[in-house]
């Protein structure tokens, strides 16, 4: 498939290890890249962002192929996946670098979207913290984290390894959700 069909989306989901990890696994997801994102320093280091001072929250940018997956359909994963009523933690893991969000870089992503969280809301109690917002920056992480699960599968993580099963098995043949 040519580049220019492909498209994109940013998900902070608290760890970018185990979110990484997750969204690999979903058919139609292409390529899958961990960095920092939506935050107020240039070039930041994963020291840098767990100081807590510089806005950036661990992030997973996602290209996916809209023929064989919707955005509909991840941001469905995204939520299965996360706790949306948690500030600034998920899982063990604390600080503003675990938020959760999701960031977009074409604004009629917001449309659909905003729809899937309306939709999430429904079915919780609690509020939906999750940030919706327009991607301001994202800088690549550091090599050792790219794939970190891959390469270390007894490695930590934050997520259930039966979620990971889950996303793999999540469409049929036909592209259909299960």
């Amino acid at each position: 498939m040519e580049k220019e069909n492909l498209k994109e989306i940013y998900l902070a989901g608290g760890c970018f290890w185990g979110t990484e990890h997750y969204f690999k696994q979903i058919d139609g997801v292409v390529d899958t890249e961990v960095g920092y994102a939506n935050g107020i320093t240039e070039n930041p280091t994963y020291k840098d962002v767990c100081t807590d001072k510089t806005g950036f929250a661990e992030t997973v940018h996602v290209t996916y192929n809209p023929d064989k997956v919707s955005l509909k359909f991840l941001l469905e994963m995204y939520f299965k996946a996360i706790d949306p009523t948690s500030i600034n933690r998920q899982g063990h893991d604390t600080g503003t670098q675990y938020r959760t969000g999701v960031y977009y870089t074409d604004s009629f992503d917001e449309a659909t979207i905003s729809k899937v969280f309306d939709e999430e809301q429904k079915h919780i109690k609690g509020k939906v913290v999750v940030e919706n917002l327009p991607l301001k920056n994202f800088y690549k992480a550091e090599d050792y984290h790219q794939d970190y699960l891959d390469k270390n599968p007894d490695g930590y993580c934050h997520l259930p390894q039966s979620l990971f099963e889950f996303a793999r098995k999540a469409m049929d043949n036909h592209g259909n959700r299960q």
